[in-house]
């Protein structure tokens, strides 16, 4: 089953969660002249192109811009001026599957703005390059079966100053990956008596604290939003801030040269243990879980639904590590770009590109059996769409695809109201 929501360009500019771009004085448009973004291949698209402060066209505005395919460098870059603060340019066409990106920066009062608009190219066509290792399977049933053993021994704090009248909030923390070895998250648990369903909200990328999902908990759900990085989630910021720029700085793109030393092999097997965890609850109505994220969490959205066929549902917002090795392939490839610019010596490379496979996101998509909701735009050049197609294309269980192209690495509102709703639905509420 494939439903698809195409939502208007027209929503409203507010944002939710993840990134909120800053809105600013002047407008930069940039608008593919097809009316949902995409093009038969061999098609030539067009830009409409206009500079706006307050509303107001700009005349005689001086532009840049630069015309590229998904990440890729410039193809053709020019100046030109705006007589009356618009134009069209001439995009081009794509013979291969993909999208097609023009970058526009204009110059007023001596600052600079930027616009994009991304043209699809038969994107519902886009293949993945990344490889399923043989031994896929055999790899994570091992890893999941190695990390029963460990004893969960978890333990929980409640946090008055968080409860609400409705829900009772907790810092969790349990066992994981290796005796000794934690995994940190807040737990929001209603405080009437009752069986609930559960939502896991797993973390995009960085570090910092997290204060719990208590609204939807509020809602009648128990709730766990988890940390990955084995620390606690109540610390001061100036704690997370030295951590990111220090011992974590790199933990995203470290030790891929040896698949069971990956940062990510603890992390996947630690959002599986907080499904158990959920499973250990007698609040819990033992059914009805959903798993949802963007970014880093929409890949780690993907993989604990794949890894554990308990999951009921999972909400993915532009997923990371998603075919990773796309820029091996002329092409696009997803956060965290460990293959972009790569200058490794062949040996490394070989064996950096073998460990990917286990880890990439597509070739957990290809396992999914549970419904999912998937959301992106087009415009995005952290989690590039060409690497979001191919995890969504290979997806068989039921899906249902919420496209808006304009947005970059964010969402609207909107796009959350239509998840909740599916949500709803997947948990019989």
């Amino acid at each position: 089953m494939k439903k698809s929501l195409f939502l208007s360009f027209a929503l409203c500019c507010s944002l939710l969660l993840f990134a909120q771009p800053q809105v600013q004085i002047v407008k930069v448009s940039v608008v593919p002249d097809s009316q949902d973004w995409n093009y038969a291949l061999n098609k030539k698209a067009k830009f409409d192109i206009s500079v706006t402060q307050s509303g107001i066209p700009v005349k005689d505005v001086e532009i840049r811009y630069e015309l590229s395919y998904d990440m890729m460098p410039a193809f053709k870059t020019a100046t030109i001026t705006l007589k009356e603060g618009k134009a069209q340019i001439e995009g081009g066409s794509m013979k291969t599957p993909g999208f097609l990106r023009c970058r526009v920066f204009a110059k007023y009062n001596d600052k600079e703005y930027e616009g994009r608009g991304t043209a699809g190219f038969a994107p519902e066509t886009i293949k993945p390059t990344a490889e399923v290792p043989a031994d896929f399977q055999a790899f994570w049933d091992k890893a999941k079966a190695d990390n029963k053993k460990i004893p969960m021994d978890a333990k929980i704090r409640l946090l008055p100053e968080r409860c609400t009248e409705k829900t009772n909030v907790y810092e969790l923390n349990f066992q994981n990956f290796r005796t000794g070895s934690r995994m940190y998250g807040i737990l929001c648990i209603p405080k009437a008596p009752g069986k609930y369903p559960a939502l896991l909200r797993v973390p995009g990328a960085g570090v910092r604290p997290y204060t719990g999902d208590i609204k939807n908990a509020d809602r009648g759900m128990i709730t766990l939003d988890m940390g990955i990085h084995g620390i606690p989630v109540t610390m001061e910021q100036g704690v997370y801030d030295d951590l990111r720029a220090g011992a974590l700085q790199m933990y995203s793109t470290s030790n891929f040269d040896n698949k069971d030393n990956v940062y990510y092999k603890r992390v996947y097997l630690g959002c599986v243990r907080a499904v158990d965890y959920i499973f250990s609850l007698t609040e819990f109505d033992g059914e009805n879980i959903v798993v949802y994220g963007g970014s880093q969490g929409g890949a780690l959205s993907v993989t604990t639904a794949a890894l554990d066929q308990r999951i009921k549902g999972s909400i993915c917002f532009y997923p990371a590590l998603a075919d990773m090795t796309g820029y091996l392939h002329n092409r696009a490839g997803g956060w965290p770009h460990i293959f972009r610019n790569n200058n490794d010596v062949p040996a490394v490379l070989a064996e950096k590109v073998k460990t990917s496979g286990y880890y990439d996101v597509v070739n957990f998509a290809r396992l999914l059996k549970a419904p999912i909701f998937f959301g992106f735009g087009y415009n995005d050049m952290v989690c590039p769409p060409t690497s979001t197609y191919s995890v969504y294309n290979v997806i068989t269980s039921p899906k249902t695809l919420c496209v808006v192209p304009e947005i970059e690495h964010y969402t609207y509102p909107e796009m959350w109201d239509a998840a909740w709703k599916w949500a709803d639905g997947i948990i019989g509420r």
